[in-house]
């Protein structure tokens, strides 16, 4: 059940904190901003057709579970990307209004009210998406956030709780890449992770949105490494992301099919169906691979215009997937406000994403040293940006 008393706990969210912290300030050129992940470009046309073609069927409550029609193109998709030779769409993928609308019902699939004795614990990187505390607390759960930085290579170590923490998980958030870092998972990671979720029987969410946004290889994913039956597994997947449509809200949760009924009979309840033309321009999009490529290839200018640019400064480093640079600037906070202040650039400061490891001691957030920089306009724009940002920061060291 969701518990009003635990959600009134929550410290604001990171961009009303961003907005604390900028408010009041004039900002000292033209705003640009890249503190969200906000992708930005042309909506492709086939998008548009299908949405068109189907309106009228917004007159129509949709299936919860997709039209068969959407299931496909999903499912086809899982199989190329995943290599996935046995796959059922028709029990094994739901559609999502948005992966947050999912992220954040997955807990109540698969929290019961005690564990091992006492609270259930459901664990979390740190930096972390939101969302994903949020749905903690809101389920009865509590939180555990687990350290991710350079040391760990920007991944949680969750073997190394100890094991009284571990008997009381009952699910763990992962995302690769990560956000904010751009990490991705190996092999040996995902598998250290299935055999923890295995031996202390915890379902593991995948957070895979960032999934077609690489460099240099596409990242190994969850299901890949799984294999059917994908026990103790749920899969997130996005158009936000992959197609550069945030606001289509469209996306997808996939995995063991146990639990995807579940998830299903609980979307009965609380999840609102995708509108049916959302659904085929949706399926469209999971068919189409060009304009993902093409996305790539924006990113791979962006990515090179900033190495170009930035070079060695601010701990400069490329990332492995997502579209985030993670940049060391040894107090995330006081540089966002400054480049705001003198530059009229707003970034998100890296501990807006994070919790502090002590209370009280800021230093001890893992992404307290950090700014996040979301390369999702124009290469015009971005350039603009960055060379307001090797201004003023650019001498500066961590």
């Amino acid at each position: 059940m969701i518990l009003p008393g635990r959600l009134a706990t929550l410290p604001p969210s990171s961009f009303a904190k961003l907005a604390t912290l900028l408010d009041g300030t004039a900002p000292g050129a033209e705003p640009i901003s890249l503190a969200v992940g906000d992708p930005q470009g042309e909506v492709p046309a086939f998008v548009t057709e299908a949405i068109l073609r189907h309106a009228k069927e917004f007159g129509t409550y949709p299936p919860i579970n997709g039209t068969t029609e959407w299931r496909e193109a999903a499912g086809g998709w899982l199989k190329r990307r995943f290599a996935l030779p046995n796959f059922d769409p028709d029990k094994q993928v739901l559609p999502l209004n948005g992966t947050r609308e999912g992220l954040f019902l997955a807990p109540f699939v698969v929290t019961p009210e005690s564990k091992a004795s006492g609270r259930p614990i459901i664990l979390l990187p740190n930096p972390f998406y939101q969302c994903y505390a949020a749905a903690v607390l809101a389920c009865g759960a509590e939180p555990v956030f687990v350290r991710a930085d350079a040391a760990s290579g920007f991944l949680p170590d969750f073997a190394a709780l100890p094991r009284a923490i571990l008997e009381r998980v009952v699910a763990a958030y992962f995302c690769s890449p990560s956000n904010p870092e751009g990490a991705c998972a190996s092999e040996d990671y995902w598998r250290t992770l299935f055999a923890l979720a295995d031996e202390y029987d915890f379902t593991v969410f995948a957070d895979e949105c960032y999934a077609d946004i690489y460099r240099d290889k596409p990242p190994l994913g969850a299901l890949s490494v799984r294999g059917a039956p994908f026990e103790r597994l749920l899969s997130f997947h996005s158009l936000s992301k992959r197609s550069g449509l945030p606001g289509l809200r469209s996306g997808m949760v996939a995995g063991d099919a146990k639990l995807m009924a579940k998830f299903r009979a609980l979307r009965n309840y609380a999840g609102p169906q995708v509108p049916l033309p959302i659904m085929a321009a949706s399926a469209a999009a999971w068919r189409d691979e060009p304009h993902v490529a093409a996305n790539r290839a924006r990113y791979a200018q962006r990515f090179a215009l900033a190495e170009r640019l930035l070079g060695n400064r601010m701990g400069f480093r490329l990332p492995d997937g997502g579209f985030f640079l993670w940049l060391e600037v040894g107090d995330g906070e006081r540089s966002a406000l400054k480049l705001w202040r003198q530059g009229g650039v707003r970034v998100l400061p890296g501990a807006f994403m994070g919790r502090e490891n002590d209370a009280g001691k800021p230093r001890t957030n893992p992404g307290f040293p950090y700014i996040r920089v979301a390369l999702v306009n124009d290469l015009s724009t971005i350039m603009k940006a960055l060379e307001r940002m090797v201004e003023i920061l650019g001498s500066e060291t961590p």
